[in-house]
């Protein structure tokens, strides 16, 4: 083992540069997350005339008080429905994360009632589908406080209502695989939201306030004629004694989430998994509040991915995987907070030795049962006739081929650029990593807006030519600027979240922290034994 020597000199001019643009992103970052709770919290009076808890503090009120709590997803539909960032609302009408809750690592969710009334946005399905695929994969109980609106029949779309039935499967596998699900039924929940407490295990209804209904009162009016009253229809006293919907009938939303924390303490969860196996550790050599200087957030500045490694892993300590041999692809064996990992972080373009180094190195690590950590800060594989009769492409699909059968955990974190199929191979949205976090300066696309733009100028000169013409440079220039701010603009580590393109944006303080909750999360849940049985189980 090795202990990195850091050659970032903490208050030189650079560093400070770096970290004054640093925490402008997570300003930023932090703005923006403001706003849905601003947004939200406006309707503060509403819930209190309502007699009714705002879904802030019910997420608050229902985690244990002092455990850790990873907010997921808080950008998505950024920039989606809204197009202008200075308007547009981030959070998708959702306040998701995993917590603790009477001691159990679960995955809670709230709808933002506070925001037109909990109505799905575009990206809401997506976050739903990604929050229940990792607790599928991490076996963690779900606790759903449910007050929506249901679809925003103004911005419809067909395709929105029909990917949407996902969410429901996956509630019924859920409950099949073992997983509870436990619904708070705070508010006015129909159509789509009313099958939320229908496919849930537990339902706890708070009175006069919760009600779940197929059609509401006004569609029910529209459809059959019919003058229904609202209680009846759908409250919860009715559907805790008449229609078996709900287990328990509660006298208020502080009484529902005290109810919840109980019907999750009493089915003792935490009996059929194994206690989390940890090294003895030291923090590192190096603060990681210094990744807010040492690292720049221009892409196109490139830098050590050791500086990073030197203020996230135990000890600033590790063992280096053929150092000399590929070397812009960093491999190495590391431990976080005493869970020993594998991690591979790039130094810019991936070549084919660094492709067979990394292949190798993920064949090893799926080997011996390490998770793997990705730290993505790299424009692609390598270009050009040298690279392609070395065989470019045979050894960068070794490398996609190895992540893509990983059985390990993989959770990948995005620090600087990641282009191309280089996101490919490190573990980019698509090869399902167990987490995908981002720095607020990352930047992830095809390729750089740069790159792309005078690739296409070139396309323009050459083709005038081979008609015989003189390019228009003015036209091609214009060409160039808005392809350029095209893919600036969607290559930002905001936009991308919004849409949900990761499972948040992080500050890069945090990286230590984030990455020993996740890898605590996925071992977790390889350590706990679930008892599935055939078709989950049905509410009678």
């Amino acid at each position: 083992m090795a202990v990195i020597q850091s050659q970032v000199i903490v208050g030189s001019d650079t560093y400070e540069e770096n970290r004054s643009a640093m925490l402008d992103f997570v300003a930023r970052l932090r703005s923006l997350e403001s706003r849905a709770v601003e947004a939200s919290n406006r309707r503060a009076p509403v819930f209190e005339k309502r007699g009714q808890i705002p879904p802030f503090e019910r997420v608050e009120r229902l985690l244990d008080p002092g455990m850790p709590f990873l907010r997921l997803h808080t950008l998505a539909n950024y920039m989606v429905g809204d197009p202008n960032p200075e308007t547009s609302i981030p959070g998708a009408s959702v306040i998701i994360g995993i917590g603790f809750v009477q001691g159990v690592r679960c995955m809670v969710w709230a709808d933002d009632s506070g925001i037109a009334a909990g109505a799905i946005t575009p990206k809401t399905g997506p976050v739903h589908l990604a929050v229940q695929e990792i607790c599928k994969r991490q076996k963690l109980p779900l606790i759903h406080m449910v007050e929506s609106a249901g679809a925003n029949l103004v911005n419809y779309e067909v395709s929105a209502w029909a990917v949407f039935g996902a969410v429901f499967r996956n509630m019924a596998q859920l409950s099949a695989m073992g997983i509870p699900n436990i619904v708070v039924l705070h508010g006015a929940s129909t159509a789509g939201g009313a099958y939320m407490p229908g496919m849930a295990d537990y339902v706890i209804g708070v009175k006069e306030n919760g009600l779940a209904a197929l059609a509401g009162a006004a569609l029910v009016k529209a459809a059959t004629g019919e003058e229904a009253d609202e209680r009846e229809l759908g409250g919860t006293e009715m559907h805790s004694s008449v229609s078996g919907v709900v287990e328990y009938l509660v006298d208020n939303d502080a009484h529902g989430l005290l109810k919840a924390r109980e019907v999750l303490g009493r089915l003792n969860w935490n009996k059929n998994t194994a206690p989390l196996h940890r090294q003895p550790y030291s923090p590192p050599k190096y603060s990681p509040e210094e990744l807010a200087g040492a690292i720049p957030v221009d892409h196109r500045v490139p830098y050590d991915v050791r500086e990073v490694l030197a203020r996230v892993v135990d000890g600033s300590d590790i063992e280096e995987f053929k150092s000399r041999y590929g070397v812009s692809t960093v491999c190495c064996f590391a431990s976080i907070t005493g869970i020993a990992c594998g991690v591979i972080g790039n130094n810019g373009p991936i070549d084919p030795n660094g492709a067979t180094k990394a292949a190798q190195f993920l064949q090893l690590c799926d080997q011996s049962g390490l998770p793997v950590i990705f730290l993505n800060n790299t424009t692609g594989y390598l270009v050009g006739t040298q690279y392609e009769q070395a065989g470019m492409i045979k050894h960068g699909s070794k490398m996609i081929q190895a992540v893509s059968n990983l059985r390990v955990p993989k959770i990948t974190l995005y620090i600087g650029a990641s282009f191309g199929a280089g996101n490919y191979g490190m573990c980019g949205w698509a090869y399902e990593p167990d987490f995908l976090f981002a720095w607020p300066s990352a930047r992830t696309g095809v390729m750089a807006g740069q790159s792309a733009a005078k690739t296409m100028s070139q396309v323009a000169e050459v083709a005038a030519k081979r008609k015989g013409e003189e390019p228009d440079y003015e036209t091609i220039a214009k060409q160039e600027a808005r392809i350029q701010a095209h893919f600036d603009r969607q290559e930002d580590a905001f936009y991308t979240s919004g849409q949900v393109l990761d499972h948040g944006v992080i500050d890069p303080r945090d990286t230590r922290k984030v990455l020993a909750f996740a890898l605590e999360t996925c071992l977790e849940s390889r350590n706990r034994e679930l008892r599935p049985n055939a078709f989950g189980v049905a509410r009678m």
